[in-house]
């Protein structure tokens, strides 16, 4: 029968781990019975050159941005952040030199029009907003992981082959209009990821020569880093949005060289806000581009649910939030969560703005396990570092958010999907391979 550990187990694991492990690798967690890992779900709208007061908007979106990222470095239980991309708003080329090689082309789309145009403001106003949000975590010392999201490419068009459906004088319809709208408005792809690596490449600031940054794939569009906590040393790894064979093959060679690690994967598009493994058809990478991206079901099949040690997989992209269990290969549970709060514009609307402007109210994950009982638990968590109130103790909670984000849900229905508990059952003995 399973029991709770001694003191003097876990003072002797801290003594082995300490012992065995790169002196250089954060170990405040190793031995602690609860740490927490934050999840930062999509910044682009906080961090968009549009939302703040020098273009008018009611407030500066990058400033909510930062105290989110303050509230996340400040907190003392935080053994791990992982970002689950689309950090920033805007692409800066109308099609990248990769696709434009290979003939990709882009058709012009009334529906997206401003949405895809390239900007150089990216460089001037978004990119080092969140430099400058991300330089937080690394002055408090925390390893972290980001994922791309579509937003972070260097660019992001409408794809050829894919033609919108417009009225007779060629201009775009009411939506309403449309029998099948997501797919009537043709589909977007993207491309280059220089940008991205620009800032949280293998040779950036943030990454290069840190113990715990342990891998990466072109040049850090794909990475894997280390953590100690709980008595374990986990792996996170973070892939590209859709990422093709290559890396599913890369990420693999990660996991069979870190082996026993319990394994969380970050990647942008993976759930939809169903708990479905579906893309969005508007921006279906796998369908647009086959050869060279596979899909959420793809990529379970090929990494997820084949790696035993891979136990949790983090999302973003679709507004809102979803959760779902499922058996891999081996019989073992794989816990998938997505949270994607950047259509929520309460905060905009207290400043005075006229309408709903999605920001993300500075709602975050905050996943709480827990390793001081015989079966260890994971209390999932929302918390807004502007509101300062975790989503069950905000009264007004779902009557802001639900019938954007859930429309099927009640209330009690709607907060239950974002503060919950997650039994880790059979994780000790999945797990108790661990060399260390």
């Amino acid at each position: 029968m399973s029991m709770k550990p001694s003191i003097g187990w876990l003072l002797g694991l801290g003594w082995l781990l300490s012992a065995c492990a790169s002196p250089d690798v954060d170990d405040r967690f190793a031995a602690s019975e609860r740490f927490s890992i934050a999840v930062i779900p999509d910044t682009q709208n906080y961090i968009d050159y549009r939302h703040q007061r020098a273009e008018g908007f009611v407030l500066d979106g990058q400033a909510m941005f930062m105290q989110q990222m303050r509230d996340i470095s400040g907190r003392p239980d935080i053994a791990f952040v992982a970002s689950v991309g689309d950090v920033w708003q805007h692409s800066t080329l109308p099609v990248d030199p990769e696709h434009a090689a290979r003939g990709v082309g882009a058709i012009d789309n009334p529906y997206f029009g401003a949405a895809l145009a390239p900007d150089d403001r990216t460089f001037q106003v978004e990119i080092p907003g969140a430099i400058q949000g991300y330089r937080l975590l690394k002055d408090a010392a925390i390893p972290f992981g980001v994922a791309p999201g579509n937003h972070d490419y260097d660019a992001f068009w409408s794809a050829a082959g894919y033609p919108p459906r417009l009225g007779q004088d060629g201009a775009a319809l009411d939506p309403a209009e449309l029998d099948r709208a997501a797919l009537e408005m043709g589909v977007i792809h993207i491309g280059g990821l220089d940008n991205f690596r620009s800032v949280f490449g293998d040779q950036g600031e943030f990454f290069k020569n840190q113990s715990w940054y342990v891998d990466s794939y072109r040049g850090g569009a794909n990475s894997a880093q280390i953590f100690a906590a709980g008595g374990y040393q986990f792996l996170h790894i973070t892939l590209e949005m859709s990422a093709d064979d290559s890396v599913l093959r890369w990420a693999g060679d990660v996991i069979r060289d870190h082996p026993h690690y319990p394994t969380i994967i970050t990647t942008h598009d993976y759930l939809n806000s169903k708990g479905e493994r579906l893309a969005n058809p508007i921006l279906d990478l796998a369908a647009v581009d086959p050869e060279h991206h596979n899909n959420a079901e793809q990529i379970w099949g090929k990494l997820i649910s084949a790696w035993d040690q891979v136990f949790m997989v983090l999302s973003g992209h679709h507004h809102g939030q979803a959760y779902r269990v499922d058996r891999n290969h081996y019989g073992n549970p794989v816990y998938q969560l997505m949270a994607d709060y950047q259509g929520r514009g309460q905060a905009g609307l207290d400043a005075g703005a006229d309408r709903v402007t999605g920001l993300g109210d500075g709602w975050y994950r905050l996943m709480q396990f827990d390793f001081s009982t015989a079966t260890p638990t994971l209390q999932v968590q929302t918390w807004s570092s502007h509101y300062r109130s975790n989503a069950g103790k905000l009264s007004t909670y779902a009557d802001w958010y639900r019938d954007y984000e859930q429309p099927g849900m009640n209330a009690t229905e709607f907060v239950a999907a974002d503060e919950f508990e997650i039994s880790l059952a059979g994780f000790r003995e999945r797990f108790s391979q661990y060399a260390n």
